[in-house]
């Protein structure tokens, strides 16, 4: 299947100049969403690991399912307040600003082997901040999986030491 051609793209969103690439035609799409999941569970093969995390909230859409379909844990990274029990932290920066992720403490655990995942890589800042907090939890990031791929903004760059798997990538 044509993955690519399941996502909307819509010019000028949120500002002009951007080509905001829309996941949610792909993921209304039964059939779509499974071969997309599959797709990515696909490339995979070869990795060993324990447990996935997916950042809020569009991770959760990619890393749950693909958690379910190979069996193993799901870890939800949260924005702040939104987790019950005890969270570590991790404040990072952003183009224009700062954010924080946090996580439950007991989540993850040391040597745990870790597969982040994500609807996008973009800049790759949202996802280095998810490897340094899972690190900081004493797990070893194994490698990050994403949907899409926006390869002209250099996301891996950012990545550079992590191994990093895209199942759609757009060059311009």
């Amino acid at each position: 299947m044509d993955l690519k051609s399941k996502i909307r793209v819509i010019e000028g969103f949120p500002k002009e100049g951007i080509s905001f690439k829309d996941v949610t035609t792909l993921l209304s799409d039964g059939e779509a969403y499974e071969a997309a999941i599959k797709t990515c569970l696909d490339m995979l093969d070869g990795i060993s690991y324990d447990l996935i995390v997916g950042p809020e909230a569009r991770g959760f859409l990619i890393g749950a399912p693909l958690a379910v379909m190979a069996k193993k844990g799901f870890v939800p990274i949260r924005k702040p307040g939104k987790l019950p029990y005890e969270t570590i932290q991790h404040e990072y920066s952003l183009e224009y600003g700062s954010d924080v992720l946090e996580v439950h403490k007991d989540a993850i655990k040391p040597g745990d082997k870790v597969l982040v995942v994500d609807d996008l890589l973009a800049t790759g800042g949202t996802a280095k901040a998810v490897c340094e907090l899972v690190e900081k939890l004493g797990g070893e990031v194994v490698g990050l999986a994403f949907l899409m791929e926006l390869d002209f903004l250099n996301g891996r760059k950012v990545l550079e030491g992590y191994k990093v798997l895209s199942a759609i990538v757009y060059e311009s």
